[in-house]
C-alpha cells in the first residue's frame, strides 16, 4: 500500500517545531490551543494554511522567513528523493538548484539553532533571577520595614525585577490579612522598581507593573482616590514600557486588577472589557479567579441567578488547583447571591465550610467577612440578636483597620436590624458617624442626598426600616465587601436604587 504524502506545510510545521525543541504540548499551550490540535496540523487531519503556520512559527519566535526557508529544505528532500534522471532539469542546473537550497536550509538550520539557544538562555536567566528573589526577600525581611529601603539602595543585588514581582505577589496574599501590608510591600516593590537595572523601556514596564499592585492594594484599604492615580500612573508606565518586554511580567495580571477597581467604582462596562481581554490573554493559569470576577460584576449588576452560573463554570476545579483561596472565595460569594436572592436557608447550609477555610486561611479581614455573612444569613432568618452581634463585631473590627468605609457600610446594615427592634434612638447615634465618612470616601451625589435623608430622619427618630435597606443598597449598591473591599458609587456609575 502506497505510503500517503504529508503536504510540505505540514511537514514544515513539525520541522519547525521539532527543531525549536518545541513538544506539540509545549507548542499548544503557548498558542492557546490543545495538543490534538497541533497533532491534526501536523498529519494532514486538519486544513492548515500559510498563515496559520506562520502563526504558530510567530509563538515560538520564528519570523515567516523561516517558514520559506523550511519549505524550500522540504522540497530538496523530495527532489533528492527522485530517481536519476526523473527530473526535468539538467544535471549541472539541478546541481547547482541543490546547492542553492542546502545552503539556505544551513542557514535555516543555523537560525533555528541560535533562537533555540537564545531562548534557553533567557528562559534560564530568568528562571535564575525568579529563584534567586524568594532568597533575597528573606533577606529584606529580616530588617524592619523603615531599613528595607537602605538595603536596597545599598545591595545591587537587591534592584531585581524578579524581587519586585515576587513583592506584588506578596501585596496581593497580605490583602486579606491586612490592608496596611499590603500597602506596604507594593510600596517596596515600586520603590525596587524604580532601581532596576537595563533599558528605560523595560524598567518603566516594571514599574507599571508595581504601579498596578499598588493600586489593588490601596483599593483592599479603600482609598479610592490613592487607587486611581496608582491605576492612571500604571496604565502610562506599563503601555511606553511595552517594547523592553520580552514576556517576562504578566499583563493579564495587570488587567486583572485594574478590572477589580473598575468594578468596585461602578464603572462595569469598564471591569467587563478588561477582564474579556485578560480571558482572551490567559494561558489558563488565572482562569478560575477571572471568572469569579466577572461573576462579581454581575453580582453588582443585579444579576444573582447568572452569578451563581458563572460560579458553577469554575467547578468541578481539578484537585490540583483546589486551593483553599479560590473554594473560599467561590463559597463566599455562591452564599452572597443566595442571600440577594433571599435564599437564605441555602446560604446557611455554605456557612460551616466557609467557616472552616477561614479557619485555615487564618486572615483577620477574612475573618471579619465571614461574621459580616454571618450576620446576614442571621438577619435574612429573622435572628435578629445574632444579626445586631455580628454587625457590631464587623463594624469595630473595621474600624480597628483602619478601613472606615467598610466599618460605615456594617452601621448602616446594622441600623437595618435596629429599626426593626424600634432601637431609634441608637440608630440616631450611629447615623451621625456615617455620613463624613461617605463624603470623605467620594460616594456621588445622589447616594449622598438619600444618606443625608435617613440620617435627617434618623435625627428625629423617625427613620424606618424601609428607607434604611433603601439607603443601604444605594451608596454599597451591592456592596462586596467579603471580596477585599466594597465600593464606593462615583458620578460615573450608574443612579437610582436597585432592588434586592
Amino acid at each position: 500500500m502506497a505510503r500517503k504524502t504529508l503536504p510540505p506545510l505540514n511537514v514544515a510545521l513539525t520541522l519547525l517545531r521539532s527543531g525549536q525543541g518545541w513538544d506539540q504540548k509545549e507548542l499548544a499551550q503557548a498558542a492557546g490551543t490543545s495538543p490534538t490540535v497541533i497533532s491534526d496540523l501536523e498529519r494532514a487531519q486538519r486544513p492548515l494554511t500559510r498563515d496559520r503556520v506562520e502563526e504558530l512559527a510567530g509563538v515560538m519566535g520564528l519570523p515567516a522567513e523561516a517558514v520559506d526557508r523550511t519549505l524550500a529544505f522540504v522540497q530538496w528532500l523530495r527532489d533528492a528523493s527522485q530517481a536519476p534522471g526523473h527530473a526535468d532539469e539538467p544535471a549541472e542546473a539541478n546541481r547547482r538548484r541543490i546547492e542553492e537550497i542546502a545552503e539556505e536550509t544551513g542557514r535555516l538550520w543555523e537560525d533555528l539553532a541560535r533562537a533555540t539557544l537564545s531562548r534557553l538562555t533567557f528562559e534560564g536567566r530568568a528562571l535564575a533571577a525568579r529563584q534567586q528573589a524568594p532568597i533575597l526577600w528573606n533577606r529584606l525581611k529580616r530588617s524592619k520595614p523603615a531599613e528595607r529601603r537602605t538595603l536596597v539602595e545599598e545591595a545591587p543585588e537587591l534592584r531585581s525585577w524578579a524581587l519586585c514581582e515576587l513583592l506584588c505577589a506578596e501585596s496581593i496574599k497580605a490583602a486579606p490579612d491586612s490592608a496596611d501590608r499590603a500597602v506596604e510591600l507594593a510600596e517596596l516593590a515600586l520603590f525596587i522598581a524604580n532601581l532596576v537595572p537595563g533599558e528605560a523601556s523595560w524598567r518603566m514596564r516594571v514599574q507599571g507593573y508595581a504601579w498596578a499592585h499598588l493600586g489593588n492594594a490601596r483599593r483592599v484599604r479603600t482609598d479610592w482616590p490613592g487607587a486611581e492615580e496608582a491605576f492612571r500612573r500604571a496604565a502610562e508606565l506599563w503601555e511606553a514600557g511595552a517594547p523592553g518586554d520580552p514576556g517576562l511580567l504578566s499583563e493579564v495580571q495587570v488587567l486583572s486588577l485594574e478590572a477589580s477597581l473598575r468594578t468596585d467604582q461602578d464603572r462595569l462596562s469598564e471591569a467587563t472589557v478588561l477582564l474579556d481581554c485578560a480571558l482572551a490573554a490567559d494561558p489558563g493559569a488565572l482562569r478560575p479567579n477571572l471568572l469569579i470576577q466577572k461573576a462579581r460584576v454581575l453580582e453588582w449588576s443585579g444579576y444573582y441567578e447568572g452569578t451563581l452560573a458563572v460560579l458553577r463554570q469554575v467547578e468541578p476545579l481539578p484537585p490540583e488547583r483546589q486551593q483553599p483561596r479560590l473554594l473560599w472565595m467561590l463559597r463566599v460569594h455562591s452564599a452572597l447571591n443566595l442571600c440577594h436572592l433571599e435564599r437564605y436557608a441555602e446560604a446557611e447550609v455554605l456557612l460551616p465550610e466557609i467557616r472552616a477555610l477561614t479557619a485555615r486561611l487564618d486572615n483577620r479581614l477574612d475573618t471579619l467577612r465571614l461574621r459580616w455573612l454571618e450576620g446576614r444569613v442571621s438577619a435574612g432568618l429573622g435572628l435578629a440578636a445574632e444579626a445586631v452581634e455580628a454587625f457590631s463585631q464587623v463594624r469595630a473590627g473595621f474600624a480597628e483597620q483602619g478601613i472606615a468605609y467598610d466599618a460605615a457600610l456594617a452601621t448602616l446594615e446594622l441600623a437595618v436590624v435596629l429599626l426593626q427592634q424600634g432601637r431609634t434612638r441608637d440608630v440616631k447615634a450611629l447615623a451621625r458617624q456615617m455620613a463624613p465618612i461617605f463624603k470623605a470616601q467620594g460616594v456621588h451625589r445622589e447616594a449622598l442626598a438619600a444618606l443625608k435623608l435617613f440620617c435627617e430622619a434618623a435625627e428625629k427618630e423617625a427613620a424606618t426600616v424601609e428607607l434604611a435597606r433603601r439607603v443601604v443598597q444605594y451608596p454599597t449598591g451591592r456592596s462586596t465587601s467579603l471580596s477585599c473591599g466594597s465600593r464606593p458609587s462615583e458620578a460615573s456609575g450608574r443612579s437610582g436604587m436597585k432592588k434586592p
